[in-house]
């Protein structure tokens, strides 16, 4: 069994994974059941996504073929041959981006009175108010940048665009090259000014620079101009031994990523040969790593028709409801979490009468001695951090740990962490050589004669944005064996507790992948012995090797697993002789799908009397052993039977969810029944809403 499992056929591979999620993103703008302007959001989405493919996985494996790494992927590639495959798969859906824009968003755009216009179909009239537009708000902000022997080739940031433009002097033949950054202070589509109602035209930005050229370059002639967009690496490597400042190597390494090298140049359609070929040479560029945009670059950023208040032509807004437990607002959250555990479902339930609260509640309540939390992102706007500063301001105990390496976040969290310093929080930077990924809060207070924690576990950041868009849990809790491990994990993060005993809690990298190796051998034990056996896992992404190994152990025995994986899963299911027992699905809809859910049987009768856990790791090597992370326990009755229904009702879903194959290929499901072309997602925002009403209902009536 051993040597088979460690076969490289038994695993697919991360990357192709990634992309075929990329193409489930995608799908969300192709399927014409989403109103029109979401459509434009996921293809937005579906952009975002693949720049940052490119700038930590394809760059993280051109650093590995440049530096000769020979390491192997688990389905057995080297970086060079992944780098060769993952090409022409990037091309192809690249492709399907042409066709669903040509042929079938922009005409359903302009049934909608919205056009995206170029300057051929502009009216005389309008292209007098473009010129205006240029003369007015773009020239002065605009610096063309000529390259020759004394002006050298200029440093272009990460995901800029620019204008590459070929020049020569009147009556000479050499050719000269300029290029232009197109400045981000305005949107990439223009809004032309009329007075239509309903009417709504927009022009590029890059559209209006290009037909104003001579305007930046008087008296040369303009040979030719080319949009072009850089990609950079992200996956910089840096070197933590021995540092003494974590905070001034992060502000370095974000200055550098700005600047590290090329991974992908992008360009539109027809490239000017010598064009290209002078930006390959300056950039050091291969053909492999120029990618041709099948439409014009400006289509790649559509955020002014997306953001547009034409709400026909939007999903429904959700508003999230306040669990039942908290909608007195003068009751005491804390003596609320004190009678039982509180579980809250983002974003179907809301972030801010329920984490906010907490936090903010904290900080102004006298009787708080202490609050401490982790940071992984945040927003500027949030109520939390401003919390914790009025906290430390009033004299508390305020320990926030805060994660300076949150991908794409670092400024901003640079930025909370010196704010918070100047006022007295005790701001904490985690260990060096691993990400602090953990969700937690807690809070102290002095009650009577004893010191009570308060602790909140959850899934996701807390973050109020992305909590309206991201499905989430997270548990309230005051009972002990729970707070009395929390506060031994803060003692890990700010101190150096050596602690491995945590019994209940679930903690990367000490105990977190033994213990879910050890559930999933007690179920695989469990099955072969004839007792009830099962395993629900729903979590992010899945490739860690010894844990698909024992499910793929566990299947042979018998027990029957349902993973729901919203993005790659480097598990086979489905196999004879290997998988017939794992069945892997995929969510993708308005929300985000972002909750970990692990469920083991246990031997258990009564499928509700199994072990319930929820926490912020996916089964990924670099959360089981290269992150702090936590995984609880789900105790209290009420809060299982909601995480129940919440799974039984994403694992029968026939509108967002996608069945995966022994190949790695996916299915959409399709309605049966009636009823069934509603989602889960609705369906739970619509069970959350009804029991709100109901639970209003009945204390207007006093039941």
């Amino acid at each position: 069994m051993g040597t088979m499992v460690s076969s490289p056929q038994l695993f697919l591979n991360r990357e192709v994974g990634w992309l075929k999620f990329n193409k489930r993103v995608l799908f969300q703008a192709k399927d014409e059941r989403n109103p029109l302007l979401e459509r434009l959001r996921f293809l937005s989405i579906f952009q975002n996504n693949l720049d940052e493919f490119f700038m930590k996985r394809v760059g993280g494996l051109q650093r590995q073929f440049y530096a000769r790494v020979s390491t192997l992927s688990p389905d057995g590639l080297t970086a060079e041959e992944q780098l060769k495959m993952l090409r022409p798969k990037v091309l192809e859906i690249n492709d399907d981006i042409k066709t669903l824009l040509t042929q079938n968003l922009l005409p359903k755009l302009n049934q909608h009175q919205l056009y995206m216009l170029t300057w051929n179909e502009l009216t005389p009239s309008e292209k007098e108010w473009a010129k205006g537009f240029f003369r007015d708000k773009i020239f002065s902000v605009l610096t063309p940048m000529a390259v020759d022997p004394g002006h050298p080739f200029p440093l272009i940031s990460n995901l800029s665009t620019s204008l590459a433009v070929s020049l020569q002097v009147p009556n000479e033949e050499d050719m000269l090259f300029a290029r232009i950054k197109i400045p981000d202070v305005f949107p990439a589509w223009v809004r032309i000014p009329n007075t239509d109602p309903g009417l709504e035209r927009f022009v590029s930005i890059l559209e209006i620079i290009r037909q104003h050229l001579d305007h930046l370059f008087p008296r040369m002639q303009v040979q030719n101009v080319m949009a072009f967009r850089v990609t950079r690496n992200a996956d910089i490597e840096t070197d933590t031994e021995g540092v003494e400042d974590l905070l001034e190597l992060i502000e370095e390494e974000v200055k550098q990523r700005k600047f590290a090298e090329v991974v992908r140049v992008e360009h539109g359609p027809n490239p000017d040969p010598w064009l290209l070929d002078f930006l390959m040479d300056e950039l050091d560029l291969t053909a492999d790593d120029v990618y041709e945009y099948p439409v014009p670059l400006e289509y790649k950023n559509l955020s002014s028709l997306v953001s547009l208040n034409l709400p026909q032509l939007k999903y429904k807004p959700w508003n999230p409801v306040t669990l039942s437990q908290l909608v007195d607002e003068s009751a005491n959250i804390f003596g609320i979490i004190r009678q039982s555990d509180i579980l809250v479902h983002l974003p179907y339930e809301s972030f801010a009468t329920s984490v906010e609260r907490f936090i903010v509640t904290a900080a102004d309540d006298p009787t708080v001695v202490a609050i401490k939390m982790t940071l992984y992102r945040t927003s500027e706007e949030s109520p939390i951090v401003h919390a914790l500063i009025r906290a430390a301001e009033m004299g508390k105990q305020v320990v926030c740990l805060v994660e300076l390496k949150a991908r794409f976040d670092e400024e901003r969290n640079i930025y909370w962490a010196q704010a918070m310093e100047k006022v007295g929080v005790h701001v904490v930077y985690g260990i060096v050589g691993l990400k602090t990924h953990a969700k937690l809060a807690m809070v102290v207070r002095r009650e009577r004669d004893e010191f009570r924690s308060y602790v909140h576990i959850g899934t996701g950041n807390y973050h109020p944005q992305t909590a309206k868009v991201y499905t989430d849990l997270g548990l309230f809790t005051s009972r002990g064996d729970i707070t009395s491990e929390v506060i031994e994990i803060f003692h890990y993060l700010t101190g150096r507790s050596l602690k491995t005993d945590y019994s209940h809690l679930l903690v990367a990298p000490i105990t977190m992948k033994t213990r879910f190796l050890d559930m999933i051998k007690q179920e695989t034990e469990n099955a072969r012995q004839g007792l009830p056996s099962g395993i629900i896992a729903k979590c992010n992404n899945l490739e860690e090797k010894s844990i698909i190994e024992a499910l793929y152990e566990a299947s042979q025995a018998g027990v029957p697993i349902q993973l729901i994986i919203r993005g790659f899963c480097c598990l086979r299911p489905g196999e004879p002789g290997l998988s017939e027992n794992i069945k892997v699905m995929s969510i993708v809809g308005q929300f985000l799908e972002h909750s970990r859910i692990f469920y083991f049987r246990s031997g258990k009768l009564a499928e509700l009397d199994g072990r319930f856990f929820i926490g912020s790791a996916d089964w990924m090597t670099r959360n089981l052993l290269g992150r702090v992370e936590v995984v609880a326990p789900v105790e209290d009755k009420q809060s299982r039977e909601k995480i129940w229904e919440a799974l039984q009702i994403m694992l029968n879903d026939r509108r967002q969810t996608w069945d995966m194959n022994g190949s790695g290929d996916y299915i959409l499901r399709q309605p049966q029944n009636p009823g069934e072309e509603v989602g889960c997602q609705d369906m739970l925002a619509e069970k959350a809403r009804l029991k709100s009403l109901l639970f209003k209902k009945m204390d207007e009536l006093k039941i």
